[in-house]
């Protein structure tokens, strides 16, 4: 694309530099791993359309996806760095729907601590060059931390999993708190499926939905089928069934509390984890091993903070999570994060682990101005 902002091409330097592969995908992209892995968020802005044989669509509401998906057809070897430039369009969105965004996905190798540090500092030179004299601000979380916690605290699945998809969202994380101290009761159901579900017969219960499917007219084949229904209910039976005690909630409260600078993190995790009684095992091995890659990067004393409840509404994060702001600014001018799970689910023949980062050009555009 012809770049639209003057500050571009020392983007695409710094590309450069750190020895990346620039790649261009398609603008028109299928929509199901959007709608399937992209995050509640970003699913209701996504601009939808139709094929000429009905297969769904949609205008590239983001670039981590895109790119993976090219990866994978390529069928090109890692670890490989890729970067980008190019608009991406969302529904809803201030100052329009169509806008700039660059950035660099790191797929393939197999040092996460590496990896991500490096993801960091790229997003943070990236930034310090295009706004030169800018006082900078990173947050930082770590999903996989924040599931060793609830898996110490002896959770059950289904409860790790709400908590889990909650992580990126505070409304919703509060919520399901709120809903984790408080389980509400099965009397919402119709007296026969709570009758059943208390049984905990999975084949019964979905017998059961399918007659009133085909009572009511519906097909089983336009919606979720009787058995996904039913496998639903049971799970949300087995949230209503959870009640933590007031140690272990007040444990996981404590956690989300913690909010420190990168260079006490790691003392403060330990501290949690032994007052707590919990073993968080490797991740917390893990979280040491990548606090110590950061720091070999020379930033600024005090610029990292770790947050233990921070997170970053797109599904598809399974480590660390971060975003870039201005000291002082609200507006998030970078955000990134680790997505191993993310190529497999997208049809990769064996795990290949990847980190990244993106940049909206229209903000740092916005700020540059500002500073004049």
């Amino acid at each position: 694309m012809k770049p639209r902002y003057a500050f571009a091409s020392d983007i695409l330097a710094l590309f450069a530099e750190r020895g990346t592969d620039a790649v261009d995908v398609p603008i028109i992209q299928p929509a199901d791993p959007f709608l399937d892995m992209a995050g509640e968020d970003l699913r209701r802005r996504i601009f939808l359309t139709e094929s000429e044989t009905g297969a769904t669509l949609c205008l590239r509401p983001e670039f981590t996806i895109p790119v993976c998906l090219d990866h994978i057809a390529s069928q090109a070897g890692t670890p490989r760095r890729y970067s980008y430039l190019g608009e991406v369009f969302r529904q809803r969105r201030e100052g329009g729907n169509e806008f700039v965004q660059a950035g660099i996905e790191d797929l393939g190798d197999t040092d996460t601590a590496a990896a991500d540090a490096r993801s960091v500092s790229d997003a943070h030179a990236l930034l310090s060059r295009v706004l030169p004299g800018q006082a900078l601000s990173i947050v930082l979380g770590d999903q996989t931390t924040f599931e060793a916690v609830l898996a110490a605290l002896g959770l059950p699945r289904g409860w790790r999993m709400r908590l889990a998809r909650a992580f990126g969202s505070a409304t919703m994380l509060e919520a399901a708190l709120a809903d984790l101290a408080n389980p509400t009761r099965n009397g919402t159901l119709p007296a026969a499926v709570a009758a059943i579900v208390a049984e905990g017969d999975h084949e019964k219960l979905a017998a059961h939905v399918e007659s009133n499917m085909a009572a009511a007219g519906f097909s089983a084949s336009a919606s979720r089928t009787p058995a996904e229904i039913a496998r639903r209910l049971m799970e949300k039976a087995e949230l209503r069934s959870v009640r933590l005690s007031r140690e272990a909630f007040e444990a996981l409260k404590d956690f989300l509390s913690i909010k420190v600078p990168l260079e006490g993190a790691t003392d403060a995790l330990e501290k949690f984890s032994a007052a707590a009684g919990l073993s968080l095992g490797g991740a917390l091995q893990n979280f040491a091993s990548r606090a110590e890659a950061i720091a070999g990067y020379g930033l600024p004393a005090g610029m990292v903070t770790y947050d233990a409840a921070f997170g970053r509404p797109l599904d598809y994060y399974t480590g660390l999570v971060f975003e870039i702001s201005a000291s002082g600014g609200e507006r998030v001018l970078a955000g990134g994060g680790r997505y191993d799970r993310l190529l497999t689910l997208l049809g990769a023949q064996a795990p290949i682990p990847g980190v990244g980062f993106s940049v909206w050009l229209d903000r740092i555009g916005a700020l540059r101005e500002t500073v004049r």
